[in-house]
């Protein structure tokens, strides 16, 4: 579990991460570099999950090496599935990290969410959506390895 006190905002018990994998734990179906350590970190304190429509079909050999839990979506209304996933685990427990448009129901219904640009860019709707914007998944992974750059960004 990770703990974060956020003063004057809320008190975080976070057990599960969840992420959406091309545009933001990927770029062009290829984990991008550094981010698979970053989960083998984070996989101590939070059970990682990833959920994607997989648009270049390559999830699941990307992720191989790695103890996430995978869903890969096959209906069409991603947003929805998405959000369906973030319930089964209990909203108040997940921070969730995305890029699209179809993020953006997971990324306002988690207790943490950070919305990812990258050099796929980012929907203007995901953005919206989330408590925190990084401008690259390596920093959005690293605020949740050191909790105090999460404090800081949202502590009034």
């Amino acid at each position: 579990m990770l703990q974060i006190e956020i003063p004057g905002v809320k008190n975080l018990q976070l057990k599960h991460l969840i992420c959406d994998f091309n545009g933001t734990l990927a770029l062009d179906g290829r984990l991008i570099d550094g981010v698979a350590e970053r989960l083998q970190v984070l996989g101590r304190k939070l059970s990682v999950h990833v959920v994607t429509g997989d648009t270049f079909g390559s999830a699941e050999a990307e992720l191989a090496a790695l103890d996430v839990n995978l869903l890969v979506l096959s209906e069409k209304e991603h947003a929805i599935s998405k959000e369906d996933y973030l319930r089964t685990l209990g909203m108040h427990g997940v921070v969730a990290i995305g890029n699209g448009g179809n993020d953006r129901h997971m990324l306002q219904k988690a207790a943490l969410s950070i919305a990812v640009i990258g050099p796929e860019g980012a929907s203007s709707i995901a953005l919206g959506a989330a408590d925190l914007v990084a401008l690259d998944i390596l920093s959005a992974l690293d605020m949740l390895i050191c909790p105090q750059r999460i404090v800081a960004s949202l502590q009034y």
